[in-house]
C-alpha cells in the first residue's frame, strides 16, 4: 500500500482532523510527533512522517509498525481496527478514491508537466531526475522560472507540496500550492509538444 492510496490519504485527513490544522511543514510534522509521543509515548521520526504525508519522495510503503502507531492516535486497537471501522463508517470518502495526477516516480527524465490552482495559477515543470524538477515556465504563481526543487507527486485536488527550494541566499526552502482547493489540473506534455 503506497502513500497515495486512498486508505492512507483518508488516514491522513482523519489525523489532521483530530490535530484540528493540515499538515504542510516540518514543523506541523513535529507537532504531530510531539502530540504522539504525549497520548501514546510511541516514537515516530520526522521523515518517516514526511514520507507517510508525501512531503518526500517515497518508493516503499509505510511499515505496518507505523500505521499500527498512526491508528492507535486515531484511537483505534491497530491499522487493521481503522481499516475495518472505515468500511463499517461506508468506506472512503469518494473525493480521495478519484485522485488522478502523476507521481513522480512514474516520470523520465526531461518529461514536463504543467500544473494549474486557484485563482489563476499554472506552472510548467522539466524534471530532471532523481526526483528534481526545473519551474521553465510560471504564470501568476510566487514559483521563478529557473527555480529547482523536488517533489513526490502532483495530485488533482491535493495541495502541491515543493521542497528543497533553492533561494538567492543559497537557503533551501519549501512550497504548498493550493492549500485550500488543491490541484486544478496536472498534465503531462508530450515530448514533442512546446510549453
Amino acid at each position: 500500500m503506497s502513500v497515495s492510496s486512498p486508505e492512507i490519504i483518508q488516514l491522513r485527513s482523519d489525523v489532521e482532523k483530530l490535530l484540528g490544522q493540515s499538515l504542510h511543514s516540518p514543523a506541523d510534522f513535529q507537532l504531530l510527533i510531539h502530540r504522539i509521543w504525549e497520548k501514546q509515548h510511541a516514537v515516530l521520526s520526522l521523515s518517516t512522517i514526511k514520507r507517510l504525508w508525501g512531503y518526500v519522495a517515497s518508493n516503499g510503503t509505510p511499515r505496518l509498525s507505523t500505521l499500527n502507531t498512526m491508528a492507535q492516535f486515531l484511537g483505534f486497537a491497530d491499522w487493521n481496527a481503522y481499516l475495518v471501522a472505515l468500511e463499517q463508517r461506508g468506506g472512503i470518502e469518494s473525493a480521495l478514491c478519484t485522485g488522478e495526477g502523476i507521481q513522480t516516480a512514474d516520470l523520465q527524465a526531461e518529461d514536463r508537466i504543467v500544473v494549474a490552482w486557484q485563482p489563476n495559477r499554472q506552472c510548467t515543470f522539466r524534471y530532471l531526475g532523481d526526483n528534481q524538477f526545473i519551474v521553465e515556465e510560471s504564470k501568476n504563481a510566487k514559483l521563478q522560472q529557473g527555480t529547482t526543487f523536488s517533489a513526490a507527486r502532483f495530485m488533482i485536488g491535493q495541495p502541491m507540496y515543493l521542497d528543497n527550494i533553492l533561494l538567492a541566499d543559497g537557503t533551501h526552502t519549501s512550497y504548498v500550492a493550493g492549500k485550500r482547493n488543491g490541484l486544478t489540473s496536472v498534465i503531462k506534455l508530450n515530448n514533442s509538444t512546446q510549453s
